[in-house]
């Protein structure tokens, strides 16, 4: 067989594996969605149920203001974004949640600090001393405001994102975090990454803005690629405030599936920038090195949590499976692979997906389950609550959708050459 005829031929298979997942994957979503948009509207009080159990019932109507921005969020995305979702009762349901949000997230208005847990009508339940309701609340808003044009949505992103770099950068105070001496000046890879993500929802196709958040932007990217430790060989969830490595099983820490997100948040960066050098650094420190440590070799699946040393981890749920790891490991690599070429990347995307959809989807009553011990068994049959809501499967599925559909495009294999036709002969030439 010729080198190019092997070429044409490994290209027709990466075709054929791209259509494939893409019609498993637009499926998928449909269904997912369905579960949510079937089961989760409050239409009493706005807002949304996510406390689910695995046919849909509510078993706790608390409300999650992260969840809630959250759900608003992937609504709108989707009304946006995906054609087939552009329906009335999507938005509906979007906005009653975003006004949910904008009468009662706030503890106490015009103070930004939101809640963590609301009562389904809107009663402050409990904060976090975290800034991750309130990136959420920024989302949903800015996303709102994107599908329905009301600036006052707008105006409630702004000023929030505004809020949150101030508590970041400035003056954590407003967070009720007290500063204790014995504490370690740690810097959790979460809070550059989210105010990353939210430098991307802000800036898309706003040149204002964007220039704006230009520096901030930059600076998160750093701020995550210090965690790149241990002369480049881990990448550890927690480093000191200086980007030096903490002491202790702190310092330990690691989560895979989380080194994976801030990969593909990482790459969107670079893709902005139009750093080729960043994004190979980023595809292997943040892709391939948390993969090859957080894969487990005797039943498949990313570990929730390792400790870089080979210590036992203190969480009791640390060999557990989880839900998200693999939806933002699917991202990766579907991103990595989109924007390098690299037929290894598609590879490990088709591995984490087989295993995903095999293991956590629920074919008789839709969704994902989102807590698996080690063997892969369920072990927890609840679709939703306090942490899992309509946001990593349908976020995962839509964004692999849509780059599985840019890729068949941009790789449509050529068509093959036909033979040349036979030319009739001449009569009275023989």
């Amino acid at each position: 067989m010729s080198g190019g005829l092997r070429v044409r031929q490994d290209m027709e298979k990466e075709w054929e594996t791209l259509k494939a997942w893409k019609e498993r994957v637009g499926q998928e979503l449909d269904r997912v969605m369905a579960f949510w948009m079937e089961h989760s509207h409050d239409q009493e009080h706005g807002g949304f149920f996510t406390c689910l159990g695995r046919d849909g019932q509510v078993y706790d109507d608390l409300k999650y203001v992260w969840l809630q921005g959250r759900q608003v969020w992937m609504y709108c995305r989707l009304y946006r974004k995906v054609e087939r979702f552009r329906r009335p009762e999507l938005l509906d349901s979007a906005r009653a949640g975003g006004d949910f949000l904008l009468r009662h997230a706030r503890v106490t208005p015009p103070g930004k600090k939101c809640a963590f847990v609301l009562t389904r009508d809107g009663r402050p339940v409990k904060v976090q001393r975290t800034i991750f309701s309130e990136c959420f609340y920024t989302m949903a808003m800015n996303e709102l405001w994107r599908v329905t044009g009301d600036a006052r949505y707008q105006s409630e992103a702004v000023e929030m994102m505004e809020q949150l770099v101030r508590w970041v950068r400035e003056d954590p105070s407003g967070l009720g975090q007290p500063r204790l001496s014995g504490a370690p000046g740690a810097e959790p890879m979460a809070v550059p990454m989210m105010l990353l993500c939210l430098v991307e929802q802000l800036g898309e196709a706003d040149a204002e803005l964007a220039a704006r958040y230009a520096e901030l932007g930059d600076w998160c990217a750093s701020r995550i690629l210090q965690h790149v430790q241990r002369d480049g060989q881990a990448v550890l969830e927690n480093v000191a405030e200086d980007g030096r490595e903490l002491a202790g099983c702190l310092g330990r820490h690691q989560n895979p599936g989380h080194a994976l997100e801030a990969g593909w948040f990482l790459l969107h960066h670079a893709i902005r920038k139009g750093d080729l050098e960043l994004r190979a650094h980023i595809i292997d420190k943040f892709l391939l090195l948390p993969f090859r440590s957080g894969w487990d070799p005797d039943h498949g699946g990313l570990f929730y949590f390792q400790d870089v040393d080979g210590l036992c981890p203190t969480q009791l749920e640390w060999a557990m499976k989880l839900w998200w790891p693999h939806s933002e490991a699917m991202i990766a690599f579907l991103m990595g692979y989109s924007e390098s070429g690299d037929p290894a990347l598609l590879r490990l995307f088709c591995q984490v997906a087989e295993y995903t959809f095999r293991q956590f989807r629920d074919p008789e009553y839709g969704e994902w389950f989102g807590y698996l011990n080690r063997e892969g068994k369920v072990a927890l049959t609840i679709k939703g609550g306090p942490f899992k809501g309509c946001f990593h499967v349908p976020r995962c599925l839509a964004m692999c959708e849509e780059m599985l559909d840019a890729l068949l495009s941009r790789l449509a294999p050529a068509p093959r050459p036909q033979a040349p036709a036979a030319v009739p002969a001449r009569p009275g030439a023989e």
